[in-house]
């Protein structure tokens, strides 16, 4: 045995006993608090003995069924107490978070569905279930996956679809990717163009780690080149607006509202799309709620992008 479990062995074996204990305090009577709590009169006694054993002091001062505190127990009840108080609020905190009707998801999702997309298929769900509550999480796709992995998100909407064992993801809509140029680009009186043909400009990007920069390097690569990054940013408005500023050209899911001045242009070849998915833990069992906004979001398969 470990250190850390000789520790935390009397505390274990002390949790099952607090009930019992806090009841005879409260009564000072055996019997009574027996009968308050459901169960046999010996099978308290002996939980209130042993527990006095583990601690190595004695709880109670006897009178015949009756009992008093003695100063240690007395010390020992505040303590109890707040043992149950905490366990009472986190018992009380997840069965809220279940409730089928107000439960919570916490739901994660790319910095490029937040203006359209995810407020759309909130507003839409809660059409249906008005109470559920949802913890958001906006970042990047290795990010997303990382909180996912560790419990503290429930289901996230992310590109590219993860490829791992312990992960499930579902493939939901695919989003085409522009060539944003600015208004005054060699490019910008063109509506459509072959990738190939900006493999001399300089580009702007999102830094490594996200999933669209990864897309945009294999997109160039397909293309035949290696993009020239002048920039490396975290949100792709922010690149929109260096491209408007002059600072070279970027590959961008289309905007939520037309930003002035920059030029979107259709890539013909390669095909330069991303594909959106839904991604949650495997074998992790779900909440009501968790379950119920999962099945709504895969419904939307085909139709979860705004079309723009």
């Amino acid at each position: 045995m470990t250190r850390y479990e000789e520790d935390m062995s009397v505390p274990h074996s002390l949790a099952p006993r607090l009930a019992y204990f806090v009841a005879v305090a409260r009564h000072e009577h055996v019997t009574r608090a027996a009968q308050e709590l459901g169960v046999p009169q010996p099978t308290l006694s002996r939980a209130i003995v042993r527990l006095e054993q583990d601690l190595g002091v004695a709880l109670f001062a006897r009178k015949g069924r009756s009992v008093a505190l003695t100063t240690a127990g007395r010390t020992f009840l505040d303590s109890a107490e707040q043992a149950l108080d905490a366990i009472a609020r986190a018992t009380g905190s997840l069965q809220h978070d279940a409730d089928p009707e107000a439960g919570k998801v916490a739901f994660g999702f790319l910095h490029t569905l937040g203006p359209e997309t995810v407020p759309g298929l909130i507003r839409a769900f809660r059409a249906d279930h008005p109470k559920v509550r949802f913890s958001l999480v906006q970042n990047y796709g290795e990010a997303m996956l990382e909180r996912l992995r560790a419990g503290e998100l429930d289901l996230c909407l992310t590109s590219p679809l993860p490829d791992a064992p312990d992960l499930v993801a579902r493939r939901l809509d695919e989003q085409r990717l522009r060539l944003v140029v600015p208004d005054d680009h060699r490019l910008a009186t063109r509506k459509r163009i072959r990738l190939a043909e900006a493999a001399e400009e300089t580009f702007v990007t999102l830094e490594p780690g996200y999933g669209l920069r990864r897309i945009t390097d294999d997109l160039c690569a397909e293309a035949g080149f290696t993009p020239r990054v002048a920039f490396e940013g975290e949100e792709a408005e922010t690149l929109r607006g260096l491209v408007a500023a002059g600072l070279g050209v970027a590959l961008l899911p289309p905007p939520a509202v037309a930003r002035p001045g920059v030029v979107e242009l259709t890539v013909t070849a390669p095909r330069a799309v991303r594909e959106i998915g839904l991604a949650w833990r495997a074998g992790h069992p779900d909440t009501p709620p968790v379950a119920a906004f999962k099945r709504f979001v895969l419904a939307r398969r085909g139709s979860l992008l705004p079309e723009l």
